[in-house]
């Protein structure tokens, strides 16, 4: 085994931005949505309902895609949990668990486009599909209420100057698809994409979120909205979970992809023409300590199976073997190079 020192230019480190689509089986859209019963149907089912690409109870390769909350910060739109503490019911719960992740507070409500909104619409992206972030631009969003449709995107790619929230950075949903906003106005979901509300949502990429504003989906078609028309009742868990489950999935037009930033080490092992000539190998040399073949005294040859990276301990970090054995003499020259991802 021979031994050489890295010199700093025989590391380079660098990085690539890799995009695929968010959903299983890499489809770009997702349709129709699935639940499971037993998931839907429990406890937790107050507070969110698990999306599926495919039935869970009839295909084995049913995945969960996202998860779906509504949340209003007064609690309506769910039976109270203590009926003895005014406003305290899983709708409450969500909407203050938003709040305080986004603004990290819980002095502020949510707000979007400069409006706020006391009732929201939470879209959780798995965390396995949406992998490090979501890809800014890449949303396309339709929504059905009745015979309302409205098609929903992020404005990532017209905003003057990125905004932060206490979870990352943040752009307002707008009227429009793949980035792209609509301009005119009409009953076809084409509105303008202020729509009188400054926004439809906030689009939170490196959390996964997509969190909607209710006082802009239940205007009216007139004003932009989709008169979505949410429960703000007491006496009934499940009605706006229903209803936003039911919207995306008639919709069946989710676009969405995933972004992943690849770190790179590339090391550059370089054996020149003087180096690594001798063979290691401890049968090679005799009882007496002389070379065994005496082809190898002048016209010695190697054959380099592998690479070992090693620390200043002397402690084997890492392997990179060879497809190949390659021959190394003295009239030849190799330039090995070892990438690294991480």
């Amino acid at each position: 085994m021979s031994f050489k020192r890295f010199d700093t230019q025989d590391i380079v480190i660098s990085a690539d931005s890799i995009t695929a689509p968010a959903w299983s089986g890499d489809n770009v859209t997702l349709g129709t949505l699935y639940t499971k019963a037993q998931q839907a149907n429990g406890e937790s089912g107050k507070y969110y309902y698990n999306a599926y690409n495919a039935n869970p109870a009839t295909d084995s390769t049913a995945a969960i895609q996202l998860s779906l909350a509504y949340g209003h910060v007064a609690g309506s739109g769910s039976i109270p949990l203590d009926s003895n503490v005014e406003g305290f019911s899983p709708s409450s719960i969500v909407y203050k668990q938003y709040r305080t992740l986004v603004n990290g507070t819980e002095e502020t409500n949510l707000q979007f486009g400069g409006y706020t909104s006391d009732e929201i619409f939470v879209i959780s992206v798995e965390r396995a599909r949406y992998k490090e972030k979501l890809l800014p631009g890449s949303m396309t969003l339709t929504l059905t209420s009745g015979s309302n449709t409205i098609t929903l995107t992020d404005n990532s790619n017209y905003a003057a100057t990125t905004t932060f929230s206490d979870i990352g950075r943040a752009y307002e949903i707008v009227s429009g698809s793949a980035g792209v906003r609509y301009t005119g106005s009409g009953t076809d979901g084409t509105y303008g994409y202020t729509n009188g509300f400054g926004s439809y949502g906030t689009f939170l990429p490196d959390a996964g979120l997509i969190i909607l504003s209710g006082k802009a989906l239940n205007a009216a078609v007139v004003n932009g909205g989709l008169n979505f028309q949410s429960y703000t009742g007491v006496d009934y868990d499940k009605y706006n979970l229903n209803k936003i489950f039911g919207s995306i999935s008639t919709g069946a037009d989710f676009k969405l992809r995933s972004e992943e930033t690849i770190s790179s080490n590339y090391v550059f092992v370089r054996a020149r023409n003087s180096e690594f000539n001798y063979s290691t190998n401890p049968s090679n040399i005799t009882g007496s300590g002389e070379l065994r073949h005496s082809v190898m005294i002048d016209s010695p040859q190697a054959y380099i199976t592998a690479v070992g990276l090693y620390n200043d301990n002397n402690d084997l970090l890492a392997v990179a073997k060879l497809s190949r054995p390659l021959l190394k003499d003295f009239t030849k020259e190799s330039l090995i190079r070892i990438k690294l991802d991480y």
